[in-house]
């Protein structure tokens, strides 16, 4: 059967280690764009750290964002993209979370994101400027209970840390909301959102829009977060970089993000 969407992860899939797209890979991109082929990047991400990447690839087709809590269309005339699906947490269960991180994880660095914006207490926590580096996104400062209070769309909670004590937090939190969907997407990143967000419920949600079948869709991912896409997805591509528990699920496994992984992926299935 021949393919008809490829929806990639970005961070250890699309990006090599020093976040960057390889000039190969962005060739053998637009190779499949070229066929009228979408290529949708999807990511626990927010828009802006999604859209400088289409620009790059000079793609425009729909973005899964937040790991499929907000899904994004393409470009209008206007440049605008509008909003196809989007599933917040309940400020409730925000509010609780927020209550033992700040009380029992004190050294572990908290922020919100509601569609575009990304929300911290402090823009000068040294996690805040890490993550920033990597996406090149850019945090607004907020005194954080207050924006819970109101009627806000929070897309995403994140949690960075050690790794021992975002393992610890991993724990307890999945433990006291068990209906959430709460994973590492690496050792010092916790990401939490509704659990009715995931990267395969947001492939199934543009299937209609764009007529293919899970079947005809290749998934390339790195991580835990992109089991549920490699394994929904009628071939579902490992990078060499990935877990072994990740690869085991894979139908198959490329080369790593340092080898042009995605750019032989590709090549094997769209000559």
């Amino acid at each position: 059967m021949a393919l008809k969407a490829v929806f990639s992860d970005i961070d250890g899939t699309l990006l090599d280690s020093n976040h960057q797209i390889t000039d190969e890979t962005k060739k053998e991109i637009s190779k499949v764009v070229g066929k009228d082929i979408p290529f949708v990047l999807v990511s626990a991400r927010m828009p802006s750290g999604i859209s400088h990447l289409q620009q790059r690839l000079s793609i425009n087709s729909p973005m899964i964002c937040y790991s499929g809590a907000l899904i994004l269309g393409p470009d209008n005339e206007n440049g605008e993209k509008s909003i196809i699906n989007s599933i917040s947490l309940a400020h409730a269960d925000v509010q609780a979370i927020y209550k033992i991180v700040n009380e029992r994880y004190t050294s572990v660095s908290f922020s919100l994101y509601s569609h575009d914006q990304w929300l911290v207490s402090d823009h000068q926590d040294e996690w805040v400027l890490q993550e920033k580096e990597i996406t090149n996104a850019f945090p607004t400062l907020s005194h954080l209970p207050s924006f819970m209070e109101k009627n806000h769309d929070i897309h995403k909670c994140m949690c960075m840390g050690e790794p021992q004590t975002i393992n610890q937090l991993e724990i307890e939190l999945k433990d006291t909301f068990p209906s959430l969907s709460i994973y590492k997407s690496k050792d010092t990143y916790l990401e939490i959102m509704s659990g009715a967000a995931s990267k395969s419920n947001a492939i199934k949600k543009l299937e209609k829009r764009y007529q293919f079948t899970d079947q005809e869709v290749m998934a390339l991912g790195d991580n835990f977060n992109d089991i549920d896409m490699l394994t929904y997805a009628g071939i579902g591509v490992a990078m060499g970089n990935s877990p072994e528990e990740v690869k085991s699920i894979a139908d198959e496994v490329t080369l790593t993000n340092d080898e042009d992984g995605l750019k032989h992926a590709l090549n094997k299935y769209f000559k």
